[in-house]
């Protein structure tokens, strides 16, 4: 077995000294002047601007950094075509279907829209909560109940709160085709925190009728908490923050959780050591759990994700600084788990589908990871051990925020503007 590291070593410490004195240099350099920053790669000075350009544009601005398997050789596809099938969402963030073929669509101001044969319905449905929206938060995810014919439950990720104090929250509600009612949360972070940045939040369910939920690390330098940067929470076993976390459908936790019987461990922690993951699938063919997770400047990374497994951030990473400077100069350490695929420059990956339909047969297996600055989204063909054997970029031309597959064997996307789209990837005919 790994080590458990319960809190970041000593030597930290002197990671966040050098942090503090590279953007006091920067600034030095810069005097006050920002550039706006990806979801990728939020920088503090530009916290007060719009979630469009906090987090999601400054690997524009990057030069390349070298890292462990840069995708120099990203290919293209031209064998399909891009179907608008709506329009006017404004900063879509998930997307379901019913069982009749209606969808429902998050907005991340803090609405849940609904599309009846194809026709996007004007009025947003009652009932859903107030929401923190500012910078990255809002209403984030949505997930049908694996039994949602029988209890009509919907589930929903979503950041609560405040600017100077704020969490991640998962709740469920019952929706009765024109409203949802009972609302209920059944889990929060156990943290608050200030600014805007990194809540996650995926939700995925496994055939167990547990779910996991992807929780971010809190945010950037200079956001603190209990007087360290709030990322290094991540490799704090008591915390929430930088986890993926399992709890069941009503917001118990499972008896079986790898660090239920641990004293000192929130017993919701599945997996730790993550930045930011917003990209998060199941794989029903060959059970395993894969993740797409933002890195800060480069270091974007896919992984493999399993039960009390360690991913390293901020001890092992291959993101720098926006200052340029080393976060830590460890890319893989004993005891914690290297990704399959590391981008850098940043993507800002958000959205992540196994495909598994019949349109595409070609594709089966593969992952689909959405790219908010590259405007794409990256397939990654997979061998039997779960490595990564090519990867291809499909042009979308728009920052992509979410990928699934509809029940047609198709895959749709979510593209992340004030005007965002529904898009559907289809097989050229003839």
């Amino acid at each position: 077995m790994f080590p458990i590291v319960r809190k970041l070593p000593t030597t930290m410490n002197v990671y966040h000294l050098f942090a503090v004195g590279s953007a006091i240099a920067l600034l030095g350099v810069f005097g006050c002047t920002t550039q706006a920053q990806p979801e990728s790669a939020t920088s503090p000075q530009t916290e007060s601007a719009t979630a469009t350009q906090t987090e999601e544009t400054a690997a524009l601005f990057n030069p390349p950094i070298t890292a462990q398997a840069e995708r120099s050789d990203v290919k293209t596809n031209p064998d399909f075509q891009n179907i608008t099938v709506l329009e006017n969402l404004e900063h879509p963030w998930g997307l379901v279907w019913l069982p009749n073929g209606s969808m429902l669509i998050t907005e991340r101001p803090g609405r849940l829209r609904i599309a009846r044969d194809g026709v996007l319905d004007p009025t947003p449905i009652p009932g859903a909560p107030e929401v923190f929206a500012e910078n990255q938060g809002g209403l984030l995810d949505i997930a049908l109940h694996p039994r949602f014919e029988e209890n009509r439950l919907v589930y929903f990720t979503y950041s609560h709160g405040t600017n100077s104090a704020n969490r991640t929250r998962i709740a469920r509600a019952t929706f009765d085709g024109g409203a949802l009612s009972d609302w209920r949360v059944i889990f929060e972070v156990s943290q608050t925190k200030n600014r805007g940045q990194h809540f996650g939040s995926r939700l995925v369910w496994l055939p167990d009728g547990t779910l996991l939920a992807s929780i971010g690390d809190g945010g950037n330098p200079p956001v603190e908490l209990e007087g360290e940067f709030i990322r290094q929470q991540a490799q704090n076993l008591s915390s929430h923050l930088g986890k993926v976390i399992r709890i069941n459908d009503d917001g118990s936790i499972p008896s079986d959780n790898p660090f239920a019987n641990d004293a000192e461990a929130a017993p919701e922690v599945w997996s730790y050591g993550h930045r930011n993951i917003q990209g998060l699938a199941f794989d029903s063919t060959t059970n395993q759990v894969w993740a797409t997770e933002h890195g800060s400047r480069g270091g974007d990374e896919v992984n493999l994700v399993e039960a009390g497994e360690n991913y390293g951030w901020p001890i092992v990473t291959h993101s720098r600084e926006y200052s340029g400077g080393l976060i830590s100069p460890e890319k893989s350490l004993p005891g914690m788990v290297d990704p399959k695929v590391v981008w850098t420059p940043s993507i800002a990956p958000s959205g992540l589908a196994v495909y598994t339909g019949a349109a595409f047969p070609e594709w089966r297996g593969n992952l689909f990871a959405g790219g908010l600055v590259s405007r794409d989204i990256r397939r990654i063909e997979l061998d039997e051990s779960g490595n990564v054997v090519n990867e291809e970029s499909i042009a979308i031309g728009q920052r992509v925020r979410d990928v699934r597959q509809g029940p047609d064997g198709l895959l749709y996307v979510l593209t992340d503007a004030s005007n965002g789209r529904l898009i559907r990837l289809e097989p050229f005919e003839g």
